[in-house]
């Protein structure tokens, strides 16, 4: 206190050297590519890449907290669904994607009045429209209706009542509409990781499964079959630093390593999940029931979790004795790849893989009646993984195995939750974990952003 009274106004006026004043920013093509590009920096971010991100894993019954007893105890209540709106994690999830909407809209509202190449800037918009997409995609479905931000408030209002699910939900597929229509298919060597419109298709197709909108799903996944994605052979090297952006990639956020520069080098991801003692933190471990769950000669298994006294394929031996029995393979990077900063600075977080399309294709396909298309997806995705093909199933018994699959393929990548609770089964399956319907389905809006709002924002039901 004595110290700051000392400090006059020009000292307290110093502006950071590495910072541009919003006045001198957004006049040249050069801002809005680098505009553009902070909006893809943030997906690496602690809030969204790290910590908070795990509220929806360890809710579901594939993850447990792990770590040790005590640390981070705050997961123990997200784990049995004893969590409160004053949860902090909770509020650093929705923190996160606000602060990846708020640097959409300043590109979404600021790069139209630039003079620059008006190709470059519809795809830059594009760009910038998807971001703020998936941002909101993930805001919904974590807290049901959220305030829209349609760009910067004209009148300077950011404090704004919640729109309906509904509307969220719309304004979500408007923009991904446009982006799908302005983003190319591919970019060149230097651009490689910027949204695609096969990954616009995708999220479409993603969006409209959760609303139940099968022919809408079919329609933009049979799309995006037909564009050149594929499978990659072995399922272990999808989630290798070697294959990033493969074939399979639709989208992913990217991490590399800067020399020198460790905040740069920020993604944290495969830190708090690596092994505990040897490569990481040790958090959001696999459970019993996910490792009990794949069926016998499963490749993905073993791809999925790190078991206590394997040996990797890429020849790291996991300790016998530690805090946990079990990690996230997906998220493991091997020794000789983890760099002078944190373990994964240079690995790529998977967001959306050909396989899910399949898999969604495959769902929408026996929802509409489509028996035959339905199999040929599923099982694209079954032969890979070693086990046999589906044969004809009813309706019904063929959903349950799609929503199997489903866990097998993607376990440990942060879908398993929403995925239970959009497929109505939340009291069933996770009721012994502590799940109560008409609440769970949905996480509380976070105590801090009522307060702050003074009363605007209301609270979710049973909160």
């Amino acid at each position: 206190m004595t110290l700051l009274s000392a400090c006059s106004d020009s000292y307290l006026d110093i502006k950071p050297e590495d910072q541009i004043e919003a006045d001198n920013f957004f006049k040249t093509k050069e801002d809005a590519l680098a505009s553009v590009n902070a909006i893809y920096a943030n997906l690496r971010a602690w809030d969204l890449a790290a910590f908070s991100p795990m509220i929806l894993s360890i809710s579901s019954d594939d993850v447990e907290k792990g770590s040790s007893p005590g640390d981070a105890s705050f997961f123990t209540d997200i784990n049995n669904f004893t969590f409160t709106s004053s949860a902090g994690i909770i509020g650093g999830y929705w923190s996160g994607q606000f602060k990846g909407i708020n640097l959409s809209n300043q590109t979404i509202s600021n790069i139209p009045n630039i003079v620059m190449d008006e190709t470059l800037k519809t795809r830059l918009l594009a760009e910038a429209r998807f971001l703020r997409a998936y941002h909101y995609f993930n805001l919904v479905k974590t807290y049901g209706g959220v305030p829209i931000y349609d760009g910067l408030p004209a009148d300077g209002n950011y404090n704004l009542p919640r729109n309906t699910k509904e509307e969220v939900y719309s304004f979500i597929l408007a923009d991904l509409k446009f982006a799908d229509e302005n983003l190319p298919a591919a970019y060149g060597a230097t651009d490689i990781g910027r949204a695609t419109k096969g990954a616009a298709k995708g999220f479409e197709a993603k969006v409209n499964m959760y609303l139940g909108n099968w022919n809408e799903v079919l329609s933009f996944t049979n799309a995006v079959i037909g564009m050149g994605y594929d499978l990659l052979p072995n399922y272990n090297s999808v989630f290798r630093i070697a294959n990033e952006n493969s074939v399979e990639s639709l989208f992913e956020a990217q991490c590399t390593y800067v020399s020198g520069n460790c905040d740069l080098s920020n993604s944290q991801y495969s830190q708090v999940q690596g092994v505990r003692g040897q490569y990481g933190w040790g958090f959001n471990v696999p459970s019993q029931d996910l490792s009990d769950s794949y069926e016998a000669g499963d490749v993905r298994r073993d791809a999925t979790i790190i078991y206590r006294g394997e040996t990797t394929p890429e020849g790291d031996f996991i300790a016998l004795i530690g805090d946990n029995p079990m990690y996230n393979q997906k998220s493991y990077v091997p020794s000789g790849q983890i760099g002078n900063c944190s373990e994964g600075s240079e690995q790529n977080i998977k967001i959306m893989r050909f396989a899910e399309i399949l898999l969604m294709n495959a769902e929408a396909a026996n929802e509409t009646g489509d028996t035959p298309l339905a199999l040929i997806s599923v099982n694209k995705v079954r032969v890979r993984a070693g086990l046999i093909p589906l044969l004809s199933l009813p309706k019904a018994q063929l959903r349950e195995a799609i929503w199997k699959e489903r866990r097998s393929e993607m376990g440990m990548e942060g879908d398993r939750f929403l995925d239970v609770v959009r497929q109505g089964r939340g009291a069933t399956v996770l009721g012994p974990l502590g799940f109560t319907s008409g609440k769970n389905e949905v996480f509380p809006i976070p105590a801090e952003a009522i307060s702050l709002s003074n009363g605007v924002l209301t609270q979710n039901s049973g909160y």
